[in-house]
């Protein structure tokens, strides 16, 4: 296929979703890190921030498979999974671009589920990139999360750079690989893959020790089917 270019649109912010990251170029930020990033006027770095929304439902699938809950990601534009969220304006904070982001790509009202400064988890420096990630984690009510998945088909950007919500299978079905370790093995935006593993363990719907197992079943699928 011919390189066609990227246009005036994406050539500034392309390189930033670049494919082909691995784990390690992701370095993760202390609270001294990120607030000196803060005094900085978060400079020189972009910056771009991210949300997990999830609810707690726990049932079994079929009854027999423990169903933790439902996480939202959704698919992206540029054929990979993510999360909600994108690159920060200037003079915005991190907590500032994730509500705007949110409320353009889902659809999300900040005046009803405005995430908080409390909810975020995580932050990382790309060096490569230049590019620091803002990782938060949102608990919302059943009702809540079921609304917010249909007002994605109204949000400004649904299918420009949302092309859909996707729930997370958050179980490990009998062969202890399809359901949420086989979702693993899908191709992730940046570290998204990272965060997913990240925000699950700190919402508590996946213990240590189950992330655990169900990281080395993805890790062994993937070594054996190359």
């Amino acid at each position: 296929m011919a390189d066609i270019g990227w246009g005036p649109l994406l050539a500034e912010s392309e390189g930033y979703g670049r494919l082909g990251d691995k784990t390690d170029d992701y370095k993760p930020l202390t609270s001294d890190d990120i607030e000196k990033l803060a005094e900085a006027g978060f400079k020189p770095h972009q910056h771009a921030s991210h949300g997990m929304i999830f609810f707690r439902k726990q049932n079994k699938l079929w009854d027999i498979y423990e169903q933790k809950g439902f996480a939202m990601m959704q698919m992206r534009f540029d054929g990979t999974l993510g999360f909600p969220g994108g690159l920060m304006d200037e003079g915005e904070t991190p907590l500032q671009c994730l509500n705007r982001e949110l409320r353009e790509e889902i659809g999300f009202d900040p005046t009803k589920h405005a995430f908080s400064d409390n909810e975020h988890i995580a932050s990382y420096l790309h060096e490569g990139k230049n590019l620091v990630l803002h990782f938060y984690v949102k608990e919302v009510s059943a009702e809540e999360y079921f609304a917010l998945e249909t007002n994605t088909l109204h949000a400004h950007e649904y299918g420009i750079e949302t092309l859909g919500i996707i729930r997370v299978p958050l179980f490990t079905m009998g062969d202890g690989l399809r359901g949420f370790p086989a979702f693993l093995t899908n191709n992730f935006a940046g570290n998204a893959r990272s965060q997913l593993i990240t925000g699950l363990v700190a919402a508590k719907l996946f213990t240590q020790e189950d992330m655990t197992k169900a990281i080395e079943a993805y890790k062994g699928f993937m070594k054996n089917s190359h």
